[in-house]
């Protein structure tokens, strides 16, 4: 196996810098992670309040809950709190409970990234593509299609390959229990809201945009990420992509410095919120010139859907 070439910081950083860019915080992760789930709450408080604005409330949130999966990615990286304990129990159980099995997956990711061996490789391998093609997966992503073949997918799967002998019953309780935590968490939030009389905030302003907007926007960063950038990539500067995002963008498509993702890969030891300073740092010595970037969201679409 090829293990990705590697760019050693003290290439291009002082240790003074270094040391800043890639010190963990004992609040930054957590205020991030408080700022979140604010959001949410008041994009819900306005929607429940001004009903013609759950549409954008809608969006906002579906942007949010890509920004609970950015920060529990932190986390991953152990960056979220300095305490390695605190870091896992806020990632796990405030971002996203797929810590425990997205840590070993991704940091695969790492080793390998852009080569034959990243387990992420297909994501971005299908692109170009054409803009046909593209439009397909953004109305199975708002339609609920995309979510229900990634949340449930497995449930449909295995009861299809089911022997003549298999219950069906037996069965597809077995697969929905591998969704428990999300059934779970699920059923208590909506009743929750029913007991306060607004269970349809939970269905309109947690379940809809999770099941719409955010497959999107999620399908958007992947696409930033890595698409259109070349397999066996040797030089780590253009092993993944950075987007350079507007503050609408910022908003609605790339929460917590999503966007900076080559200088993640470059330096995975720095939190989300010191990207972009790491970024001016590398723009002041020029190296952002030889790095793989995009000036803008709807121009790097527009290369990898033009085929």
């Amino acid at each position: 196996m090829a293990v990705a070439p590697r760019a050693q910081p003290t290439d291009f950083f002082s240790a003074d810098e270094w040391a800043a860019i890639s010190a963990r915080s004992s609040w930054r992760g957590l205020w991030c992670v408080a700022h979140c789930w604010a959001v949410i709450g008041a994009a819900m408080l306005v929607g429940a309040r001004w009903p013609a604005t759950i549409p954008l409330a809608i969006v906002m949130i579906g942007t949010r809950q890509l920004g609970l999966f950015v920060l529990m990615h932190d986390g991953a990286h152990a960056l979220l709190h300095r305490d390695r304990r605190v870091n896992d129990w806020v990632a796990n159980w405030l971002c996203s409970c797929t810590l425990k099995a997205y840590r070993p997956y991704h940091l695969q990711h790492h080793r390998f990234v852009q080569q034959s061996e990243d387990p992420d490789l297909v994501l971005s391998a299908p692109f170009p593509i054409t803009r046909a093609s593209f439009a397909r997966k953004v109305l199975r992503d708002l339609s609920g299609q995309t979510f229900a073949k990634q949340r449930f997918g497995h449930v449909r799967d295995r009861l299809r390959t089911r022997s003549a002998g298999e219950s069906a019953t037996v069965l597809l309780f077995q697969e929905l229990a591998k969704d428990r935590r999300f059934l779970i968490g699920n059923v208590l939030g909506f009743a929750l809201f029913a007991a306060a009389g607004v269970g349809w905030v939970w269905l309109t302003m947690w379940l809809l945009p999770m099941m719409t907007w955010l497959p999107l926007v999620a399908r958007v960063r992947n696409i930033a990420e890595h698409a259109l950038v070349r397999e066996n990539e040797a030089d780590p500067l253009r092993q993944a992509r950075t987007t350079h995002a507007n503050t609408i963008e910022r908003a609605l498509v790339a929460p917590y410095w999503v966007n900076y993702h080559g200088e993640h890969h470059l330096f995975t030891s720095v939190p989300c919120w010191n990207l972009a300073r790491a970024h001016r740092l590398l723009a002041r010595r020029r190296v952002t010139e030889r790095m793989e970037t995009e000036c803008g969201y709807v121009a790097l679409l527009g290369r990898a859907c033009a085929a």
